[in-house]
């Protein structure tokens, strides 16, 4: 298992999922993706359009200003 990072904290929405969708198709399944991202609707959109996808949430916490989730590859 790789760990792979994606900074999307200057994204909006919906550039946010498709710039993560993209690194998410390079990896392998069972790598995961660390996504640092700002709260709001980055922070509403990205983990449930990647759990919608299959993708596996692992967590979300708070990282001062922004976050940080953590998905699995399906």
């Amino acid at each position: 298992m790789d760990i792979h990072t994606l900074d999307i904290t200057k994204e909006h929405c919906p550039m946010t999922f498709v710039k993560a969708k993209l690194v998410l198709a390079k990896i392998n399944s069972g790598d995961v993706l660390e996504i640092t991202l700002k709260g709001g609707e980055p922070l509403e959109n990205v983990p449930k359009s990647a759990a919608e996808e299959g993708h596996r949430i692992l967590s979300i916490e708070k990282n001062g200003e922004s976050h940080v989730i953590k998905i699995e590859k399906n």
